[in-house]
């Protein structure tokens, strides 16, 4: 199901998305946590790769695939995720459930959304 209307919301780091007159805003983080790519996914089942640190990852810019999908690129420089239509609407529609299902799976792995600091960045 493509939506009616495409909202990037820079300042706030979300994409809107609306269907049929409703809302749905969805976080960058949540989009970059939930990317549909073999980074995050990986090649089969069971090789999926929990996504951490990414709290303050932005979404860049957004780019339509054919007529089927959107790249989404962001800040944190992954860019190879295809969100198909039905695969966007599922995250919207299904938000609460799989953002608590990443909070557990971080839970459980003792991990956190926040960025690694202790990484020394030079210039």
């Amino acid at each position: 199901m493509m939506p009616d209307k495409i909202k990037l919301h820079k300042s706030t780091r979300t994409l809107e998305l609306v269907y049929q007159g409703t809302p749905y805003t969805l976080s960058a983080e949540f989009l970059r946590v939930h990317s549909p790519s073999a980074e995050v996914k990986g090649h089969g089942p069971g090789q999926a790769i929990l996504q951490t640190g990414k709290r303050e990852v932005a979404l860049n810019k957004v780019e339509p695939v054919g007529s089927y999908a959107l790249k989404l690129i962001f800040s944190d420089g992954h860019d190879s995720g295809i969100y198909t239509w039905q695969y966007l609407h599922d995250l919207a529609t299904r938000h609460d459930h799989y953002w608590n299902a990443y909070l557990a799976q971080l839970h459980e792995a003792k991990a956190t959304r926040d960025p690694d600091t202790s990484v020394v960045k030079f210039i």
